[in-house]
């Protein structure tokens, strides 16, 4: 029998070079996860604790991320352990009848430490969030619209896979398919998987629209941006916002939208435009509104302060030519490329109904290489 150590069929993680027995070492402020677990578990233990019950909510939300990220680590570490011991023993006696049982452990070992591994990619302070997802159609027109609607599809589709839960927010339609649509999508670390989405993303086809079946190229942007908790504050002051009440779009007859319930708003210094029409009155819109318009400015002042600005709101960059993060080949043969990471994928019908996880995993080992 004599198999390798399982440890030896563990790569080092990215962020922690010594491997799987090492515990993960970004903190705060320069602590481990375990000191700063302990720090705040000795701070909640306070007398005076409760006394500042905001925050006392603020801590307890980080100790539990903390423990969500810290704690599966151990678990590995203690199923590797045991797996070496159960390995050691079975070569010392010869016993090839464990073989089975010892290959099935080292098989969910590995994947349990490849989903782990995939999560120690987004450690940053809103990755664990849900997220609003926006696309909007580029140059092509007919055909730019339907490809809006043909990408929107696509992330539903992947969200819907993960069992997130998804809300329409916004919707301008067009002819042949969307000009603009917003949603949010409320998942474990669904920010953090979509946020590498953002950018230009290009379709090469034989149109349907043109009756002389010629190729055609679209492009369409796509915008990710977290949706924030309580544990982030964001200053929108009143006077630096313009509010615009507008009918919301829908089906005729008796579903027809009759008040001004649809809101958009502007935020004058940055010049941010966030609008929602999808909720049943202008006051549940006008907060929807609101959580959209803190979130941008949260990327947009966290970029600002990166120095990081030409980075920011990837959907206001030129939808055309020469800006795409990734293409999408339907004609003359079939592949979806991505051009930062180089990752492809020849089933491009799988891609379109969601299946997009190799592209998400490819872009967030990309991002730690190159430190963006």
């Amino acid at each position: 029998m004599n198999w390798e150590a399982p440890w030896r069929r563990f790569p080092p993680r990215s962020s922690t070079p010594g491997g799987v027995f090492e515990e993960p070492q970004k903190g705060i402020g320069g602590k481990t996860l375990k000191e700063r677990i302990r720090e705040l578990e000795e701070e909640s233990g306070g007398a005076s604790f409760w006394g500042d019950p905001s925050r006392a909510e603020k801590v307890l939300g980080e100790l539990k991320a903390l423990k969500n990220r810290y704690e599966p680590w151990q678990a590995l570490r203690a199923a590797v352990n045991d797996l070496a011991a159960l390995l050691e023993l079975a070569n010392e006696a010869g016993d090839e009848s464990q073989s089975a049982e010892i290959e099935e452990n080292l098989k969910k070992i590995t994947g349990d430490y490849e989903k782990q591994n995939l999560l120690e990619l987004m450690s940053g302070e809103v990755d664990r969030n849900g997220c609003f997802l926006i696309i909007h159609s580029g140059a092509g027109g007919t055909e730019a619209c339907d490809w809006s609607q043909m990408l929107y599809r696509m992330y539903l589709r992947w969200a819907e896979r993960r069992g997130f839960a998804i809300e329409e927010v916004d919707m301008l339609e067009a002819e042949g398919g969307i000009k603009s649509a917003t949603c949010k999508i409320e998942g474990p670390y669904a920010y953090g998987y979509l946020k590498g989405e953002s950018g230009v993303h290009r379709l090469v086809r034989i149109s349907p629209f043109d009756a002389n079946a010629r190729r055609h190229t679209s492009f369409a942007s796509v915008y990710a941006f977290p949706l924030l908790d309580d544990s982030i504050e964001v200053e929108v002051r009143p006077e630096d916002i313009r509010v615009d009440t507008y009918r919301s779009g829908g089906a005729g007859g008796q579903h027809v939208n009759k008040t001004d319930s649809a809101v958009r708003f502007t935020h004058l210094p940055t010049g941010i435009v966030v609008a929602c029409q999808n909720e049943r009155s202008q006051t549940m819109n006008r907060a929807t509104a609101m959580s959209m318009l803190k979130a941008r400015l949260y990327e947009y002042y966290k970029r600002e302060k990166e120095k990081e600005n030409e980075r920011f709101a990837q959907e206001k960059k030129d939808i055309s030519w020469g800006n795409q993060i990734r293409s999408y080949v339907f004609q003359p043969y079939t592949l979806v490329k991505d051009y930062r990471t180089k990752a492809e994928a020849g089933n491009i019908q799988a891609v379109m109904d969601g299946d997009i996880d190799m592209f998400i995993e490819e872009y967030l080992k990309f991002s730690i290489r190159n430190g963006t």
